[in-house]
C-alpha cells in the first residue's frame, strides 16, 4: 500500500497510523511502522523482508513464520496489500 494513503505520526512508544481510504486510525507499536516502511520501500516475499529488517535492526531470531502472522494481522485491517 502506497504511504501516501497513509499518515503516520509517531507519538513516544507507540505510533498512530491513520488510513485515509477507510478512514480508520490505528494504535501500533514497533515494528509495525519499520514493517510498513520497509515494504514501501522494497516490495517482496517474507524472506526479503526479513533480510531488510536483519539490516536495520537486530532480530536474534529471525522466525519467517512470526513475520507472515504479523503482515497477516496488517493485511486483516488493511494496512499492507497481500502479494
Amino acid at each position: 500500500m502506497p504511504l501516501s494513503t497513509l499518515r503516520i505520526v509517531p507519538l513516544d512508544a507507540m505510533t498512530l497510523i491513520y488510513h485515509r481510504a477507510s478512514g480508520q486510525t490505528h494504535v501500533v507499536a514497533s515494528p509495525v511502522p519499520e514493517l510498513i516502511e520497509i515494504l514501501d520501500e522494497t516490495p517482496g516475499d517474507v524472506a526479503t523482508l526479513l533480510a531488510r529488517l536483519a539490516e536495520r535492526f537486530d532480530l536474534g531470531d529471525p522466525d519467517p513464520e512470526a513475520l507472515t502472522a504479523r503482515l497477516d494481522e496488517l493485511a486483516d485491517v488493511g494496512l499492507v496489500i497481500r502479494a
